[in-house]
């Protein structure tokens, strides 16, 4: 298989979506404590790129196997069909991915504790059952919610806990993980609505596929009502987080890229089409990411 085919398996391009809630977690866990473990973050982030590859090579595999009745998405779109890759053979890469992730994760869950295994079976569920199984999430109408979730959340919180689950200062109270779960609803809502977007301009072909997503039972103008929505919940969330401490009072920077954001998100609205501009939208989730993660770092140098 050639680098570029495996990277296209992988949807290395994708990657941020958990790249970037993993250092957002690392800094707020040294912004609030102090606190950082090296190794278990090292490990963490390896078992988490693992398994974010898994994930996807895991959505390429069903979609492929439950596209029966569409041999042109096989041929011309999925990635296995269009490069005559060998189904067996993705199979037992994703295998082998998933399973060194779920030997890390359990030595790190030896190190740092039960809550750590309880959020690893989680993501490991989502993980599987979005693509895979009887019933698979991205066929429903959950997908946007499980992946805005499990990536802007729990990844989010999973590198908080395991830089703090020693540290004395630190109460893993409701408290605790309600102020974590407010300041990462912009990334939540980042990623959702890049899904959202990706369904939406799936609209037609999603059909012919039999996949029921939020688009179908809402329609296309309800979905982009739902989108442009999100984002403005999403920076209410970071204003409220900012004010009441959560986060560093240089992430107000992130106002500054709102018209780059509205100009996208209205360009998608207006014309909604795959290869036009879905890319506006994955713009958007990169400037926001990369914006939250720059302006939290200043903000920790500040107060180093």
């Amino acid at each position: 298989m050639k680098p570029s085919v495996f990277f296209e398996l992988v949807e290395i391009k994708a990657k941020t979506a958990s790249v970037f809630p993993f250092l957002m977690g690392t800094l707020y866990s040294y912004y609030h404590w102090h606190s950082i473990n090296i190794l278990d973050l090292v490990l963490f982030f390896i078992a988490m790129f693992l398994f974010n590859m898994a994930v996807d090579i895991n959505d390429n595999y069903w979609d492929y196997k439950n596209a029966t009745g569409d041999e042109s998405f096989r041929r011309e779109t999925n990635v296995i069909g269009v490069n005559h890759l060998n189904i067996h053979m993705i199979g037992w890469i994703d295998f082998t991915f998933s399973l060194i992730a779920a030997i890390i994760g359990l030595f790190i869950v030896y190190r740092t504790g039960l809550p750590l295994l309880y959020m690893g079976l989680f993501s490991f569920a989502v993980g599987f059952f979005y693509a895979g199984g009887p019933h698979p999430i991205n066929r429903g109408p959950l997908g946007e919610f499980f992946a805005g979730f499990t990536m802007g959340f729990v990844i989010y919180l999973i590198a908080i806990y395991i830089n703090v689950y020693n540290a004395p200062e630190a109460i893993l109270d409701f408290k605790f993980y309600g102020d974590i779960l407010l300041s990462s609803l912009l990334t939540c809502f980042a990623i959702s609505n890049l899904l959202l977007a990706n369904n939406i301009a799936d609209e037609k072909e999603d059909i012919g596929l039999g996949r029921k997503t939020i688009v179908y039972y809402l329609g296309k103008e309800n979905s982009l009502f739902i989108l442009n929505s999100l984002y403005v919940l999403g920076y209410l969330a970071l204003i409220c987080s900012i004010i009441i401490g959560l986060l560093p009072k240089t992430m107000y920077l992130l106002l500054l890229i709102t018209p780059i954001i509205y100009k996208n998100t209205r360009q998608f609205s207006h014309n909604p089409i795959k290869k036009e501009t879905f890319p506006l939208i994955i713009k958007n989730l990169l400037f926001i990411t990369l914006s939250e993660v720059v302006t939290f770092f200043i903000g920790v140098l500040i107060n180093f």
